[in-house]
């Protein structure tokens, strides 16, 4: 309910995991290529902001669409928590994470996934900030059927009705049960930095030594 206290800096390189009504996928972010989105992605997956949010959108070929809160005053709180934008430094290339925009300097929460070579976006700010390195299989998956709209959700409907309203009048769009990021796991037995010495031969009860920083 507060975006100015969520500002954390991202690690330089990390991977957050999804877990959707479809499956599981992993994105590698890489702050270098765009370091206020890679700053805010971090911070809404860290404190559950994709919990329970519909993929709303999804065109084949093209992109899916999710990040609108499932609550109607989170989404409310976040709607102007603008970030800067960010140079283009990778292409809109299939499997590529983006957020979305209204125009300059418009980014808040909601996030798309090229499904195609969607370099003609490059040009008109689209900053990517990641790629889905697992489960670009899962991606592909997600209900389409519904379309843009007048057919399609209504934003200004998920925004005042929450995923209450995608529910109703969308049951089978896909959702994200959960999001978070991935700690990377450390080498077995990596718990100290020299191992422990063997007891002397002439010492038959000495103690080990002490372990090293």
């Amino acid at each position: 309910m507060n975006p100015g206290s969520l500002h954390a800096k991202a690690p330089e390189v990390y991977k957050a995991q999804f877990t959707t009504t479809k499956g599981d996928f992993v994105v590698e972010v890489h702050r270098e290529w765009s370091p206020n989105g890679a700053d805010r992605f971090y911070n809404l997956v860290r404190h559950g902001f994709y919990t329970d949010a519909s993929i709303f959108r999804v065109v084949k070929g093209f992109v899916i669409q999710f990040g609108m809160n499932a609550k109607p005053a989170v989404e409310a709180a976040w709607q102007h928590a603008n970030i800067r934008d960010d140079a283009v430094k990778e292409s809109n290339k299939r499997g590529t994470i983006v957020f979305a925009t209204a125009g300059p300097n418009t980014r808040t929460t909601q996030i798309f996934i090229n499904l195609g070579d969607n370099s003609q976006l490059d040009g008109q700010g689209f900053s990517p900030f990641g790629t889905v390195i697992q489960g670009m299989d899962v991606v592909d998956q997600f209900y389409s059927g519904y379309g843009d709209p007048p057919r399609g959700p209504d934003q200004g409907l998920i925004a005042s009705q929450g995923k209450a309203y995608l529910d109703k009048n969308f049951p089978q769009l896909d959702s994200i049960k959960m999001a978070k990021i991935l700690v990377e796991p450390k080498p077995a037995g990596a718990t100290s930095s020299a191992p422990a010495k063997k007891p002397a031969a002439a010492k038959p009860a000495a103690k080990p030594a002490a372990k090293t920083n």
